[in-house]
Formats: structure tokens, C-alpha cells, sequence
């Protein structure tokens, strides 16, 4: 027996907005309306306001040859709300504006939306705002988030300074690898006609692509650790476009080290299956959604100092003065000046 398939048009707009509506009950005491009204309504009293907005286009930032619906609604949540994380602060609230093409049924909607209430669950959101838009150019999804910073300032990418240590979180340059097994996959597919594709046991890249994760653990860390960060950023469109922008925002250079870099076994395999270099992965690739941070030197030895081990945290160069500019040291220990490559950053690092 068929599953039905129900056309947006048989409820329409506003039945869809109450149909979604349902699903998502208010977890944050600050939410004072929920997607029932025309605009949020959000508590800030004595707060800072963070918000931050990220959108997704099917064709640009994802196929739906291979990406499951509710995959796609989980990561456009952590697409979303990692801006905020980035700033030192947890994000509370979430809006998400979809574009919906004719061939999106209810039960598409449904699926994807299961994603968006399994992250908001898990990262403690409340989905304050909801409108969906009928679209000529297939699936969009614009999210928007909220958090409040009341301890101290939140986090910019503006303050790392001559000498502070330069950090990141996780591994990086595997979800970059992922796209290119999927890629590679769906390729082989359409000229062969086979219809299983064959991923290697390279399951931990797909997870990195298809659905990774929010590092709101690694912001408890931190300041269970005290530490303070001169500067955060993310690390959405490759380490080097991160590191570039973090510098020029704060009018210094930086020097890291190929050895440094956290690239996780499994990206260097299938790098080297694929002829790809897993250190241009990691600088170039993006959709990690890993934290890049400046520490002073003092915090670091301070930690060690008090046995404080910090989980999924590494050291990967240091600050320099503007005038030596943005370089990795290889391991053949040559200097190299880093590029940020990629949709709007050929040659950043000559941009103002």
C-alpha cells in the first residue's frame, strides 16, 4: 500500500502554518510567542541580542538526489544557529522562511521539519517563526537565530592579538570529503545504471556532511576551563577564510603548521583514493562548522599548569604582526602564504 502524498495546495499557506505549528512546543521562558503570530516576540531584558541569518539553496548548497529531507532540516538548524555559537553564546530561538517548489508535497515538508524539531530538541531551541513561500527554482531554506549574551561581551572575530595562540575545535576538511564521495557516488550511478552506491565504509565523512553537529559542547568547555578568547569565529567556508577574516578584522598575521592541522584518518584515506590533498580539504573545503578561537599565552599555560585537559581542542599556530601576513609552514618546513578560495573569496586576503 502506497504512502499518500498530499499537495501543498490541498491545505494551502495557513493550513501549512498551523499543520507545522503543532509540532513545536516553547522551551525558553524568553519566548513569548511561538510561530502562531505574525512576528516573534522574544524577552531581552538586561541582554545583548545576537542574531544571525543563513540560507540554503537546493542545487547550490545541496542535492536532494542524496540528501535526506530530515538531514537537511537538522543541518539547516546547525547552518543556523553555529553563527551564534561562535559568539561564546547558546542560542535560544530560531525562524525559518522555506521556499517551496511544486514538487514538495506535505509529507516532504513534514520529513524536513522532523529534522529542524530533532535539533531543536537537542540543542534546547524554540522555533518562534515559520512562513513558507511558493518558489520557481526549487527548495530554499533562510534561517534566522537568536541568542542573548548576559555574562560579558559576546565573542568577535575582532581582538586576537601579536602572540595569542590560535585554536580549533574538532577535525576538519571531512565534510568537504563527504561531498566529494557523494559526488563521486552519484556520478558512477547515472553512468553505470547500478542502483546501491558503494561508500567504502567512509561513514563518518557522510555523517560530517549529511548531518553534523552544533559545537555548543565545546562553549561549556571553555568556560569551565575560564578560558577567554580574544577572538572566535567559524569555520563554515574552510579554515583559511576564517583565519584571513579573524586576522584583518584584528589587523594581525598569523603562522600555522601543516602538522598541526586536525585532519581525521578517514579524510586522509579517501584524500588519497581520490587524488585530493586532505590539508587543501581542511583549508578550503568548508562546511565544518568547527570553532576557530585566539587564546592568550598566558590561558594556555595557566591550563597546563593546572592539569586541564581540553577535549577535541588543538593548538595549530600563533598570532604574528600584520606585516609577515597569513602563512602555513609545511611539513618540508617551507612558508606559504594561505588563500581563501571559493564562491566570493578568490585572493580575500588582498581584499579589504
Amino acid at each position: 500500500m502506497s504512502k499518500k502524498i498530499t499537495p501543498l495546495s490541498e491545505i494551502g499557506l495557513f493550513g501549512l502554518i498551523e499543520h507545522i505549528e503543532k509540532t513545536f512546543p516553547k522551551r525558553n521562558e524568553n519566548s513569548l510567542t511561538g510561530i502562531e503570530n505574525d512576528a516573534a516576540v522574544v524577552s531581552c531584558s538586561g541582554s545583548k541580542l545576537i542574531t544571525a541569518q543563513n540560507l540554503l539553496l537546493e542545487g547550490i548548497h545541496f542535492d536532494l538526489t542524496y540528501y535526506p529531507l530530515r538531514h537537511l532540516g537538522f543541518k539547516a538548524v546547525v547552518s543556523g544557529i553555529s553563527d551564534i555559537i561562535a559568539t561564546g553564546t547558546k542560542p535560544s530561538q530560531i525562524s525559518i522562511s522555506l521556499g517551496l517548489s511544486g514538487k514538495m508535497s506535505l509529507e516532504a515538508v513534514e520529513l524536513l521539519m522532523e529534522g529542524v524539531a530533532t535539533a531543536c530538541e537537542k540543542y534546547d531551541l524554540d522555533l518562534v517563526n515559520f512562513r513558507p513561500s511558493s518558489s520557481l527554482t526549487g527548495l530554499s531554506i533562510a534561517v534566522s537565530a537568536i541568542g542573548f549574551a548576559s555574562e560579558s561581551s559576546p565573542s568577535t572575530r575582532i581582538g586576537a592579538r601579536e602572540n595569542d595562540l590560535i585554536c580549533v575545535t574538532g577535525d576538519l576538511g571531512s565534510a568537504f570529503m563527504g561531498l566529494q564521495l557523494l559526488e563521486r557516488e552519484k556520478q558512477v550511478l547515472k553512468e553505470t545504471g547500478q542502483k546501491n552506491p558503494d561508500f567504502g565504509g567512509y561513514d563518518y565523512l557522510l555523517e560530517r556532511q549529511l548531518k553534523p553537529e552544533a559545537r555548543l559542547d565545546l562553549l561549556d568547555q571553555i568556560k569551565n576551563a575560564h578560558l577567554k578568547p580574544t577572538s572566535m569565529a567559524l569555520v563554515r567556508e574552510g579554515l583559511a577564510a576564517a583565519l584571513i577574516r579573524m586576522c584583518k578584522a584584528s589587523g594581525t598575521g598569523c603562522n600555522i603548521y601543516e602538522n598541526k592541522l586536525p585532519i581525521d584518518h578517514s579524510t586522509n584515506t579517501l584524500g588519497e583514493e581520490m587524488e585530493i590533498n586532505p590539508v587543501v580539504a581542511a583549508l578550503n573545503g568548508g562546511e565544518d562548522y568547527e570553532l576557530l578561537f585566539t587564546i592568550s599565552l598566558e590561558d594556555y599555560q595557566r591550563i597546563e599548569k593546572e592539569g586541564k585537559s581540553l577535549k577535541d581542542i588543538f593548538v595549530i599556530g600563533h598570532i604574528t604582526p600584520e606585516s609577515k601576513g597569513y602563512t602555513l609552514e609545511t611539513n618540508a618546513g617551507e612558508e606559504i602564504a594561505l588563500k581563501a578560495r571559493g564562491w566570493g573569496n578568490e585572493d580575500a586576503e588582498s581584499k579589504n
